[in-house]
């Protein structure tokens, strides 16, 4: 491997860490959203190699007693 391919190799894996980086920080920001306003329920988080691909947002609404 020449000293060119190596650093070829460097930008390629320093784009992809930028890459993956960007989508981690879009990731969180998106289950921040999930999460805002919710008062009973849950939030779900689908990791394929590494990478949040679906987030998923289950909210329960409690009855009050004098509703039942």
């Amino acid at each position: 491997m020449s000293i060119r391919d190596d650093h070829a190799d460097h930008r390629l894996t320093s784009n992809r860490a930028e890459r993956q980086a960007t989508s981690s920080e879009a990731a969180l920001r998106r289950i921040g959203d999930a999460l805002d306003g919710l008062r009973y329920g849950s939030v779900l988080a689908i990791v394929q190699d590494g990478v949040v691909v679906q987030i998923e947002r289950t909210e329960k609404t409690r009855l009050d007693k004098s509703d039942r």
